[in-house]
């Protein structure tokens, strides 16, 4: 038999990865979880920070001190419309080079976008400084995007079969440091230029090129360490069939060299190698492809309120009337600080109470339970808009903080953990990816629809509207969400079906 014949069965897939899955808690995993998170970090500051800078863009090019319904759409889009390519790229790379190969060029993207953003500036003749802007968001997009598969997919593909489901999501709760740490590095920066400010509103200029400046800072640091990480064994086994490779990679993980035994797996004739035919094959069983569609579904249902509400904060809060309109520096201070205590409340907590209880509650009833409390919260918020902003802003506030919290110990994290688990270890990347870009699509297309239907000098008739659209796709979300498996305490060859015995006639799933 040819080496070209041969190719790894998943008959003895289960116990191949036996002692990366039962071993004890360490610390590479604790590298894994920092190295990836400060990826994240960077991800949710680098997105949402452009809530907090649009409007002083406003002051800073426009003659109304409002930026365009047009070129709101673009400056808060462009940013989301990368991540979706880079989403896609990125997690069929993973697949096709391995994780660890593109892994830093995903942060350097990330790094090189937020620096030459923060020093946009017009042509004499030619490009103006928002529409460089919007570009070099793109490509900050682009590295964001690539983030998502493949941190989740080398965080699960490291984890211990019991600490799985943790380590994921304590990888993806950085992205709630990092919403929180926009709105304190706003609030710092705007008071320490409150007098230039209030001298010269041109003076904000130098404060939104900073608040952009900074989201490099942890880049460079995750950038060192992530050209030192290992690449994952399940890759080099399943994917490369390296096995000594794979073996070395192992012994990496758990910190002992030369006393790995990863077993010589099983072979068979006629192989399906991984690629287009073999993906298309796998995807055309109803069993495969509904975890897919899923996946990618709740994620759109998600990320269409998710985003919706993450990038328009500042008009949420001003449509309720919380943001103080005295002079220029009480309203661009009024609203980071609400953002701030919106993170505080609901968004930090949320996900590190994910963090705490998916290995005791399970990725599923997490899910279930964020989208049918987030549809009943949209719902009373909606229902109750003007009774609710107009009587009690401190109670909108605190329902608001509510849902915030529900998303995180909810569907925004479980959509994010649940593909690095679920897909074999040949397309899981690949299907990270696309269940991620599903999601953006539908955080295109809120990103692009809210500033139109908010109107600028009046923007509660609008939120209303949009509290009860973001109800009815929590509600779908919730029906999909039964499409998924639950994955609590199995080894991902198991989920994935690679550990069941096949014939030499019947393909690896």
């Amino acid at each position: 038999m040819t080496a070209e014949e041969e190719e790894v069965v998943g008959s003895t897939e289960a116990t191949q990865f036996e002692g990366l899955d039962k071993s004890e808690f360490g610390w590479l995993h604790v590298k894994a979880i920092l190295v990836a998170g400060i990826g994240f970090f960077c991800d949710a500051y680098d997105l949402f920070i452009i809530n907090l800078v649009v409007p002083m863009l406003g002051y800073v090019y426009y003659e109304s001190h409002k930026v365009s319904a047009t070129d709101q759409t673009l400056l808060k889009g462009s940013a989301v419309v990368g991540t979706f390519f880079g989403q896609l790229i990125f997690g069929i790379l993973g697949d096709v080079l391995g994780r660890k190969s593109v892994y830093g060029i995903s942060l350097a993207l990330m790094l090189i976008g937020a620096v030459v953003s923060a020093m946009s500036s017009s042509a004499v003749r030619g490009m103006s400084a928002l529409a460089m802007l919007c570009i070099w968001r793109f490509v900050l997009g682009v590295g964001i995007g690539g983030d998502y598969p493949l941190s989740a997919v080398i965080t699960s593909e490291y984890a211990t079969q019991r600490t799985r489901g943790m380590m994921i999501a304590a990888v993806f709760a950085m992205q709630g440091v990092g919403q929180l740490a926009a709105a304190i590095t706003a609030i710092v920066v705007i008071r320490a230029f409150k007098e230039a400010i209030m001298e010269d509103i041109m003076n904000i200029d130098y404060v939104w090129r900073i608040c952009l400046g900074l989201g490099c800072v942890p880049a460079v640091i995750g950038a060192y360490f992530r050209a030192k990480i290992p690449e994952t064994p399940r890759f080099t086994a399943h994917v490369m069939g390296d096995m000594q490779q794979a073996k070395a990679d192992m012994a990496k993980v758990l910190n002992e060299p030369g006393d790995v035994e990863l077993q010589k797996p099983v072979i068979k004739k006629n192989p399906n190698k991984a690629g287009w035919s073999d993906f298309v094959r796998h995807y055309k069983k109803w069993k495969n492809f509904k975890v897919l569609f899923g996946c990618g579904m709740a994620w759109f249902c998600l990320d269409v309120a998710f985003y919706g509400l993450g990038l328009n904060q500042s008009i949420v809060l001003d449509a309720i009337g919380f943001v103080k309109t005295e002079n220029v520096y009480e309203e661009l201070f009024s609203t980071a600080y609400g953002n701030c205590i919106i993170n505080l409340m609901g968004s930090v907590p949320g996900y590190w109470f994910t963090v705490g209880l998916i290995e005791v509650m399970g990725r599923i009833k997490i899910q279930v339970l964020g989208f049918g409390v987030l549809t009943v919260i949209f719902i009373i918020l909606s229902a109750g808009y003007y009774q609710i902003k107009n009587q009690a802003i401190g109670l909108f506030i605190f329902l608001y903080c509510i849902g915030q919290f529900f998303f995180n110990f909810g569907p925004n994290a479980t959509t994010f953990i649940i593909p690095g688990e679920v897909f074999p270890t040949r397309y899981r990347s690949t299907s990270h990816g696309i269940s991620a870009a599903t999601g953006k699509l539908g955080a295109m297309i809120s990103s692009f629809g809210f500033t139109y239907m908010v109107s600028s000098s009046d923007p509660s008739p609008g939120v209303q509207k949009l509290l009860a659209i973001f109800a009815v796709f929590m509600f779908l979300g919730l029906l999909v969400t039964f499409l998924i498996p639950e994955t609590k305490g199995r080894s991902l060859e198991e989920i994935s079906g690679e550990n069941e015995p096949k014939s030499n006639e019947v393909p690896i799933e």
